[in-house]
């Protein structure tokens, strides 16, 4: 855990993590950002740090809570499949899928830092994951599910919905930023209100996940 709080003070000098349950997902626990470290007001450097440097896999987002938590409640999701995790962030919904009895697990994401976190993360639930920066890498592994849960914060990704398909015949998807979105090889089968952990009073607009199926045609 020492390392992990070297990365956090990247974003903002005296904040620590400590391991935390999910308040939704209480089988899991996952080293996060402590609460105060980020209830308090920060002066302009601090602001721009915590912006230019946000240490994304040091919060579990709403969507990543509501996906595994789905998974671990319905684990013939995953049960024998060998699962890649796009955007794996701290590796929440990996470990539901390896929780759940999934054969494999890559946990993939460009942010090492995240990584890191989700190799960490990985032993504190005492599960094993595979980890990967590189998902172009991943392409020829015979990848039966992709997860992935708030990697549309940006309506230019909205291509992923396609590009998933490219890496395994069938996605599990939770957004809870694009509100509208239709594609023909997608299905919406949820809606759940949920919250970051530690809950950054985000705008009730986010916090509403909708969790989506996707079968290649």
């Amino acid at each position: 855990m020492h390392s992990l709080n070297t990365l956090i003070q990247t974003m903002l000098s005296d904040a620590q993590v400590s391991a935390q349950a999910l308040p939704q997902c209480p089988d899991i626990s996952l080293y996060l950002v402590q609460p105060e470290s980020m209830q308090r007001e920060f002066n302009l450097d601090e602001i721009r740090s915590i912006w230019e440097h946000t240490a994304y896999w040091a919060f579990c987002w709403a969507s990543g809570q509501i996906l595994a938590r789905h998974i671990l409640q319905n684990p013939q999701l995953v049960k024998g499949k060998k699962v890649l995790d796009f955007g794996a962030g701290s590796g929440v919904v990996a470990i539901a899928a390896m929780k759940a009895g999934a054969k494999e697990v890559i946990a993939c994401d460009i942010d090492q830092d995240a990584l890191v976190s989700c190799e960490h993360n990985a032993k504190l639930n005492q599960v094993e994951l595979a980890i990967s920066d590189d998902l172009f890498a991943i392409k020829d592994k015979d990848i039966d599910l992709l997860i992935a849960a708030d990697v549309l914060y940006d309506r230019e990704n909205l291509s992923f919905l396609d590009t998933f398909f490219d890496f395994a015949p069938e996605v599990l998807l939770a957004d809870s930023r694009i509100k509208d979105f239709q594609h023909p090889l997608y299905c919406h089968i949820g809606k759940h209100e949920s919250f970051t952990v530690p809950d950054l009073d985000e705008l009730d607009e986010f916090r509403y996940v909708n969790l989506y199926t996707g079968k290649q045609g």
